[in-house]
């Protein structure tokens, strides 16, 4: 397996080894683009000192925000993001007893996986066909019948290479322009 979407080994490293930074990365992926959407778990560990669910969730909102504004911002709507951000982490911690890898790992099976993603703040129908297809490509998560639920377009789950990611990228701006799924 091999993340490469961001510039930052250790933001890629940070990806393929800790789901919730995973979890993160996906929720900021909107309206910025993908490679400071996928840095920016790194960026909040940095600042924090941590990537804690649980430390996040029970963090006081106001200071979790003044945290995703400190320049450079975190993401373009950083105060929505982080209220998103502690949102997801709380449903890990009350969910999955803080272990976001859980989510995928106790799943039974593909219809499972996808209600399970499906119920995370900041997940619509988009971002669990992509997540499906992460785990499965990236992460060899393949329960029965994942595949109906997983996205069928060039996603950051195909993403190898800058110029794979310049096609994730276009396939996105197309797809949004188009609004399709």
């Amino acid at each position: 397996m091999t993340i490469v979407w961001t510039d930052v080994p250790e933001a890629n490293e940070l990806l393929e080894t800790d789901p919730l930074a995973l979890l993160i990365g996906l929720v900021l992926d909107q309206q910025v683009k993908m490679e400071k959407a996928f840095r920016g778990p790194y960026d909040l560990k940095l600042r924090l000192g941590h990537l804690d669910a649980q430390k996040i969730a029970s963090m006081d909102p106001d200071q979790l925000v003044k945290v995703f504004r400190e320049r450079p911002a975190l993401h373009r709507f950083p105060g929505s993001m982080a209220r998103r951000v502690q949102a997801l982490c709380q449903v890990v911690v009350e969910d999955y007893g803080g272990d976001a890898g859980a989510i995928w790992m106790q799943a039974r099976d593909g219809d499972d996986l996808a209600a399970r993603i499906k119920k995370l703040p900041g997940f619509g129908d988009m971002k669990v066909k992509i997540l499906v297809a992460v785990l499965a490509k990236k992460f060899g998560v393949k329960p029965i019948g994942w595949e109906k639920h997983a996205a069928n377009w060039h996603t950051v789950a195909d993403v190898d290479s800058e110029e794979s990611m310049a096609v994730a990228r276009e396939v996105k701006r197309e797809m949004k322009a188009a609004k399709l799924p």
